[in-house]
């Protein structure tokens, strides 16, 4: 059993478990149940920002602690003063250290699209994530079948929420092209050996129809990467372990976006004739 498989198996029961703790009737009661969700989408497009989306891990099963006392009221205002599109924000407490108050207090904050990034399998959590403040979702090809994650992405559609999906191959892509996703994300990291490189998104982009937002998720660390993205019509870009391995993630951010921005201002100062 891969750590994908533990996670979900382990998902399964949290689920369960929650469901009996804290019905739908009472998430249903949060303050933030009844807000209107905000646009990923419409933030990653905007041009004054820069479609990173900036994540807050504390650990992962495969680096073991990252920033396991990160300040999540600093370091989101910060992520966003820097010029972040969006954030992401880890939920899933035993693997990767995160809890749904890490979520409420960046949604406390900030006024912009927040993805709650977790492993869903169930409705249950979707109405949770709505509850906690989260914008957009994440379904996860590799845990889920087809026909599950278009059901889970219809019924997020019901409460406003946006779906992002996740492809690590083309099998899982092509499988998966529901009219109910919003965004496409491609994660360079091999679940199998946890190999990272950008080039899986730059593989799989011409498969990906324009309907869709691309997203390139894992293993971006140099300003570099973004501008190859972007020439594969990439939008948006989910950078986590490079921010969150310093102490003040939401200053290498804010360097991080001001190199991407030095390198655009290069570009259109001298751009490459063909």
């Amino acid at each position: 059993m891969d750590i994908l498989e533990k996670i979900i198996v382990h998902k399964y029961k949290e689920v369960e478990q929650k469901k009996s703790l804290y019905p739908v009737k009472l998430l249903e009661q949060s303050l933030f149940f009844e807000t209107p969700c905000v646009s990923i989408k419409k933030y990653i497009q905007r041009t004054d920002k820069s479609g990173i989306i900036a994540e807050i891990k504390r650990k992962s099963p495969s680096k073991g602690d990252i920033n396991p006392y990160v300040n999540i009221e600093r370091t989101s205002i910060g992520y966003m003063q820097a010029g972040a599109s969006a954030l992401s924000i880890l939920t899933d407490k035993d693997f990767f250290g995160g809890t749904n108050v890490d979520l409420e207090t960046a949604r406390k904050f900030n006024f912009c699209p927040i993805l709650r990034k977790d492993f869903i399998v169930d409705e249950y959590q979707i109405v949770e994530a709505k509850s906690i403040g989260a914008d957009v979702v994440l379904l996860i090809a590799a845990a889920l079948e087809p026909k599950k994650v278009q059901a889970l992405a219809a019924f997020a559609k019901t409460l406003g929420l946006e779906v992002l999906m996740e492809v690590h191959n083309l099998e899982e892509l092509q499988k998966n092209l529901h009219l109910e996703l919003d965004l496409i994300g491609v994660n360079n990291r091999n679940l199998k050996t946890f190999e990272v490189s950008i080039q899986t998104s730059l593989d799989l982009a011409k498969y990906i129809p324009d309907d869709y937002v691309k997203i390139s998720e894992s293993g971006i660390s140099n300003p570099m990467a973004i501008m190859q993205l972007k020439q594969y019509d990439f939008e948006g870009f989910l950078i986590g372990e490079h921010f969150m391995h310093n102490s003040r993630p939401e200053k290498v951010c804010a360097e991080f976006i001001e190199a991407v921005r030095r390198l655009e201002r290069d570009e259109k100062a001298n751009p490459i004739i063909a």
